[in-house]
């Protein structure tokens, strides 16, 4: 296939991802001219798009709230799901390997894991709030406690769901537990790590927003919670959108990695 070829596929398909969002948003736009919908409940987009400008850029008057802190408000939770995301990747991976592969290690574990998994992350707020106070440390703790579950039970799945044929296939080609673990294991787990990073990020989204609406008080969250104590529907959308769009892009970012890393399901050789 052409680099012309692949070019002009990833543009088609860019195309067809927007179809639907700008249809939404024209119905909407349509149904708030025409009083269709309640708008002090359903801001049109129109209006949206004001309260972003303001946000963005500060100025507006009475649409003051929240004025010129988008970016900061971005880089507070930003940061914040980084670190408790990266937090879930090493102790979820490592967790998920170590009872995926070793029997012992998955009896005395896994059950334990599938007791702590139901508990709501809003349970764990006052632990958080006593252990850390009313700062981001809290915040971070919720992230990666709950993106912690996604990411450990599906490298466990993936460990598990290893081939028995390949496992006998590398024994009698002579390879050691280590590379057997490594070479084997790892990389056929792989894809179902992945798929727990993808789960584990977006879930790390929601968290921080509820995180920064009960414990941390900044961020985000934060402006969600102002925004709904003073009933600002315009700005609740606004920062539901932002919000949403930051997950897109982290997702889109974990595939493209996976991607690299899973060139071998695709046929490609990796060395």
């Amino acid at each position: 296939m052409t680099l012309a070829v692949k070019t002009k596929g990833r543009a088609r398909d860019s195309l067809n991802s927007i179809i639907v969002p700008l249809v939404i948003v024209f119905i909407w736009e349509a149904a708030a001219d025409l009083r269709l919908i309640p708008v002090a409940w359903v801001p049109a987009p129109s209006t949206v798009a004001k309260t972003f400008y303001v946000w963005i850029f500060g100025g507006g008057g009475a649409l003051s709230l929240a004025s010129g802190t988008w970016v900061t408000d971005i880089a507070i939770s930003g940061v914040t799901v980084l670190w408790g995301f990266l937090i879930a990747v090493v102790a979820g991976v490592l967790f998920g390997l170590l009872i995926g592969w070793f029997k012992l290690a998955e009896s005395l574990a896994e059950p334990l894991m599938n007791i702590l998994r139901p508990i709501p992350i809003t349970a764990w707020v006052p632990f958080a709030v006593v252990a850390f106070g009313i700062r981001a440390p809290s915040a971070i703790f919720l992230i990666a406690l709950g993106a912690f579950f996604p990411i450990a039970i599906n490298t466990y799945d993936g460990v598990r769901q290893t081939p028995l044929m390949l496992k006998r296939a590398a024994l009698m080609l002579g390879a050691s537990t280590r590379s057997l673990f490594f070479n084997v294991a790892l990389r056929s787990a792989l894809p179902n790590i992945f798929t727990g990073l993808r789960l584990g990020v977006g879930l790390a989204w929601v968290l921080v927003v509820v995180a920064e609406m009960l414990a941390v008080q900044e961020g985000l969250g934060f402006v969600l919670w102002d925004a709904y104590n003073l009933i600002r529907m315009d700005l609740i959308i606004a920062d539901m959108l932002t919000v949403g769009s930051l997950g897109f892009l982290s997702d889109r970012a974990i595939s493209m990695i996976g991607e690299y890393f899973l060139r071998w399901t695709k046929g490609v050789v990796v060395g």
